[in-house]
């Protein structure tokens, strides 16, 4: 009974409980539903004014935009405007020019008209006077067939006639003018074919006459080469009569000696010797002689290429070994034996196409300046050494003439020796193969050696530094130190005295004593 009593105690107070709860949430409720109907009236408000102002910018932008757009359409209407009244300038002017223009072609063709009229009235007058002309020509031709008793056929035949034989005479002079302007063209293509063929044929024949250069591995061997107190570089000059320049260019040595046999053994030996590395005076004498001799060998070998090339049998040994020192031999730069054995070249070829004797003027196109091997050992000019040479060794007549005549000091007796002339001329006029003052330089040189020589003591004499110094060595035994001066002085006012020469020339005496013994 209790418990209902409970039950309905908690029920009642429940609903009062629930009466009294709905009661506050429906104040509460109606409270923020009245606070939220306020807010809706303010956001209402505020976005009534927003849309006002934006009415206002929207219309204040839009009167900005008409008033911009009135604005430019009053400058692009004012603009086109301008243009309009510039373009109606323009083609006021270009009327006015094409009136001017109208005007100035009326003129023109009223000027043409007239002088067509004109035209047409001297045609009518030169028709009138051709007319006459014919008459009076007619008229005219009539009495000179009377006064003449010629017709006019006659007379054309007559003056043909007359015009025939003067076209015949410009004709035989037409005829020999072309003659010789073949002549003149025949002798310029002649001489054309000659210079291209002596072109092709062209080889080197220019070399060094005073100097020869030798490579050392090193600087240090220029030391070496001295010697102490240049025992060595003395030892080799005086062997070799070459002058040895150490300084001038770095790692090598230059030989200067006019003589090119002379610089080729030194050029051997110092070789042999830097090689070798055993370098002093009497090494140096052994070798120079050993070379010396290897020299002399490899002269007479090319003496012997130069015949067997050729094709000559019966050429004597002398003549080999003379030919084989023409290859040291240089004439106004060209190579002697080089020269030799062209000049041999053409003189076989020309006599071979003139039916002479070939192998003869082979032999004396050869030898025709054997001459120039020693005529620095005996007096005259190569040609008379050279012929006297082949006569003592009996060569041909003939070839002994080719040799006295290939400069033109003689009459040939035998077409080969005009061949050897022509053939020689054709070998030393290439362009660029001589050099006029070579030979007179090695004159100059050997001279200065001979007037040293020619005085009684000096042992040997080296005309060294391109002419410009001459080493002369004396026998110690038959001079003394105030005789070497002497003779300096004397040698001296002698070459002041004979020569002409650039410069000055030193001229140095060396007086050398040498004591020799050997431990056994």
């Amino acid at each position: 009974m209790n418990s209902i009593i409970y039950v309905l105690i908690a029920i009642i107070t429940g609903a009062v409980a629930g009466a009294a709860m709905s009661l506050f949430f429906k104040g509460v409720f109606k409270k923020k539903f009245e606070e939220l109907e306020h807010k809706q009236l303010d956001v209402i408000r505020e976005a009534e004014r927003e849309a006002e102002r934006i009415k206002r910018e929207a219309l204040v932008e839009a009167k900005d935009i008409r008033y911009q757009t009135k604005a430019e359409a009053e400058r692009e209407v004012k603009e086109k405007k301008n243009e309009f009244s510039q373009m109606e300038k323009r083609l006021r002017h270009k009327e006015e020019n094409l009136d001017k223009k109208l005007d100035q072609f009326e003129k023109r063709d009223s000027e043409l008209m007239r002088k067509e009229k004109e035209f047409i009235k001297r045609e009518q007058q030169f028709a009138e006077k051709e007319k006459q002309y014919d008459k009076l020509i007619l008229a005219e031709t009539e009495k000179l067939e009377k006064i003449s008793g010629m017709t006019v056929e006659e007379a054309k035949t007559q003056l043909l006639k007359k015009v025939e034989n003067e076209i015949r005479f410009e004709e035989a002079k037409l005829i020999k003018q072309i003659e010789q302007e073949a002549k003149d063209e025949s002798e310029k293509r002649a001489r054309h074919i000659i210079g291209l063929a002596i072109q092709r044929y062209a080889g080197e024949y220019v070399c060094d006459a005073t100097v020869t250069a030798v490579t050392l591995p090193n600087e240090e061997m220029k030391g070496r080469i001295i010697g102490r107190e240049g025992r060595n570089i003395r030892a080799l000059e005086a062997a070799t009569g070459v002058d040895f320049i150490v300084d001038d260019t770095p790692e090598a040595v230059t030989l200067s000696g006019f003589d090119p046999v002379r610089r080729e053994i030194a050029r051997i030996s110092l070789e042999r010797l830097i090689s070798d590395g055993r370098i002093h005076p009497a090494r140096i004498e052994e070798i120079v002689e050993k070379v010396r001799k290897e020299v002399n060998n490899a002269m007479r070998e090319e003496g012997e290429k130069a015949v067997f090339d050729l094709g000559l049998t019966g050429v004597h040994p002398e003549f080999i070994k003379l030919l084989g020192r023409l290859k040291y031999r240089t004439s106004y730069g060209q190579n002697v034996l080089q020269h030799s054995r062209e000049v041999a070249y053409f003189s076989g070829m020309m006599a071979g196409e003139l039916k002479a004797d070939v192998k003869l003027a082979k032999r004396a196109g050869l030898l025709h300046d054997i001459g120039k091997a020693v005529d620095h050992e005996f007096e005259g000019a190569h040609h008379e050494i050279g012929a006297s040479i082949a006569r003592k060794y009996g060569e041909d007549e003939r070839i002994i003439n080719a040799m006295l005549v290939h400069h033109g000091d003689g009459d040939p007796i035998c077409v080969e020796s005009a061949l050897v002339t022509a053939a020689d001329a054709l070998s030393a006029a290439r362009p660029g193969v001589r050099r006029e003052s070579i030979e007179n330089y090695i004159k100059r040189l050997e001279k200065l050696e001979e007037i040293a020589m020619s005085y009684q003591g000096v042992d040997k004499c080296y005309a060294i530094q391109a002419g410009r110094e001459i080493r002369i060595i004396v026998k110690p035994e038959d001079t003394t130190d105030e005789m070497s001066h002497l003779i300096s002085r004397e040698i001296a006012k002698k070459i002041e005295s004979e020569m002409t020469y650039p410069g000055q020339i030193k001229i140095m005496v060396i007086r050398e004593t040498r004591f020799v013994e050997y431990a056994k």
